[in-house]
């Protein structure tokens, strides 16, 4: 029976000072027939040499992770793709992990994550992040989504917005079956948390969501809280091979 295959597709953006050590905790995985493609929304640093040494694909892409992660997406030959930020490790037997679901019947599905860093409130985010995920089939990105390459077509892959793509996504997966949700644990950095605060980070991602869930744009609330503006808009998604 052919094993399922994998790409893991790695959006970055300047990222420079840790692809390196991103790249290298991947690279094993290679061995067991894992496909390695890091797609660049326009980095100013070193960041497509580093990727260039190590990656099996280098793809570039307007900026904003959906239109980096479809770029991606369009170019990898696995049977699954596993959308991993940069900040976030997979644990020892992710692969295995997504092999077994699959082979279940799953289409989709995330991690657990553990949130690194100091406040001990990072750790009741996490578990709450994982409760709610479990509970109502939604998922984000620092969960390290993965998709089989049909349910990703079905739904025309990532929305071009610039923010909630994630959970845009995965609520479009969720209306066709319920994702696999895995125990094992994704460590994810904390720093976005450390830097504005856990409490001011909360209220921030929950005013972003609400306001989400109620109609707003994302593009416009991505100006409104400063997030970069994306170059342009993306190509669609377009046939994967």
């Amino acid at each position: 029976m052919k094993e399922t295959s994998i790409s893991i597709i790695v959006p970055v953006l300047d990222e420079a000072e840790g692809l390196a050590a991103c790249l290298s905790r991947i690279e094993p995985l290679r061995t067991a027939g894992v496909e390695l493609i890091v797609a660049d929304g326009g980095s100013t640093d070193d960041t497509a040499t580093i990727a260039q040494g190590v990656a099996d694909r280098f793809v570039t892409a307007p900026r904003g992770r959906a239109s980096q992660m479809n770029a991606g997406a369009r170019s990898a030959s696995g049977d699954v793709l596993l959308f991993l930020h940069a900040d976030t490790r997979l644990p020892a037997n992710a692969i295995d992990c997504i092999r077994r679901a699959v082979a279940t019947g799953a289409q989709w599905g995330r991690f657990d994550v553990r949130i690194e860093g100091r406040p001990w409130m990072l750790r009741v985010v996490a578990a709450l992040m994982n409760l709610r995920s479990r509970l109502t089939g939604i998922a984000t990105g620092d969960q390290a989504i993965f998709v089989c390459r049909s349910a990703f077509l079905a739904v025309k892959g990532y929305p071009d917005i610039a923010l909630m793509e994630d959970v845009a996504l995965t609520g479009a997966l969720r209306k066709a079956s319920r994702p696999a949700c895995i125990r094992e644990r994704v460590v994810t950095s904390g720093r976005r948390w450390e830097k504005h605060g856990v409490l001011r980070t909360i209220v921030l991602m929950w005013r972003l969501r609400l306001a989400y869930w109620m109609g707003d744009d994302p593009d416009a609330l991505a100006l409104r809280y400063g997030y970069r503006p994306r170059t342009h808009k993306q190509a669609p998604p377009g046939e994967l091979r």
